[in-house]
């Protein structure tokens, strides 16, 4: 019974001994990631990016946000003009001109009398502005729309009269362009334009978090009071450690970070998150 006890003890510890050595070469194949996050502030020191989650991804979260974007690409600025209510002369022209705000202070220097005599909503304005008594010698209708039935022979040499009358006091009176612009309010296309684009961000700032982390997610972890993370039981390969949509701040600093990392078998790689690989999202480096 005593030899069968021995024999047992020592076959348990050959055992035991055997899987703490596979165990213990299972683990050197797997690699680990220490973590140390900080922001300086303008004219401050580092701080601690504290209690803050990072995410082990196998893509870069760019990269994920432009598989979503090739899928669900932006609205062109073409097919966005092609939607608008306004005249086919006013959509040609937003399409020859890189501009989009009609009230912009310098509308006035972009615009000509050809525009303004072919463009309805150019015309309109510039009539506004001037009419009413504002500006002296602007030219006056005197075709009425009641002989456009009725004479239309009358109405419209009396119309081409007046439009060329108009087109030659814009020439000689250059100056009335001037603020013709605070008349195009109502169909200026620049705020619907601009809530397009931030509709369009949002859109993608919701899907794209997600999508990380049901097709790339590799690990997540939180940062201590130090601001720093161990990762590990990782499968060597390439990562990124991303903050995803989330930025970190301290002071005036705002920074998302998606940085590469190779982790290698029985090592732990260190990488340090500051200023200097992460990016300001207020700076439009993010959508």
């Amino acid at each position: 019974m005593t030899h069968m006890r021995l024999s047992f003890r020592c076959s348990l510890s050959l055992f035991v001994l055997a899987s703490l050595a596979a165990f213990s070469a299972a683990q050197s194949q797997y690699g680990s990631v220490a973590i140390s996050a900080h922001i300086t502030p303008t004219g401050g020191r580092p701080e601690p990016v504290r209690q803050f989650t990072f995410y082990v991804l196998t893509r870069s979260y760019a990269d994920v946000i432009k598989d979503i974007t090739a899928t669900d690409p932006k609205p062109s600025r073409d097919e966005f003009i092609d939607k608008l209510k306004c005249s086919p002369e006013l959509k040609k022209w937003l399409k020859d001109h890189d501009i989009m705000d009609l009230t912009s202070p310098d509308f006035d220097k972009i615009v000509t009398t050809d525009d303004i005599m072919n463009v309805s909503e150019f015309f309109d304005a510039y009539q506004r502005s001037n009419g009413g008594g504002v500006t002296a010698g602007l030219p006056k209708p005197k075709y009425r729309e009641s002989d456009q039935q009725n004479n239309p022979a009358k109405y419209q040499k009396q119309k081409d009269e007046f439009m060329a009358a108009t087109r030659k006091f814009i020439d000689s009176h250059a100056f009335t362009v001037q603020g013709m612009q605070t008349e195009l309010t109502g169909v200026n296309p620049k705020t619907p334009w601009d809530k397009l684009q931030a509709d369009y961000k949002h859109r993608i700032a919701q899907i794209a978090p997600d999508t990380a982390q049901m097709k790339y997610l590799a690990r997540k972890t939180e940062t201590d009071l130090e601001g720093r993370a161990l990762v590990g039981n990782l499968p060597p390969g390439n990562y990124w450690i991303s903050s995803l949509a989330m930025d970190a701040s301290s002071g005036d600093r705002r920074l998302l970070w998606d940085v590469p990392v190779a982790v290698q078998p029985g090592q732990t790689t260190s990488i340090e998150l500051s200023n200097l690989n992460g990016t300001d999202p207020r700076a439009g480096s993010n959508p």
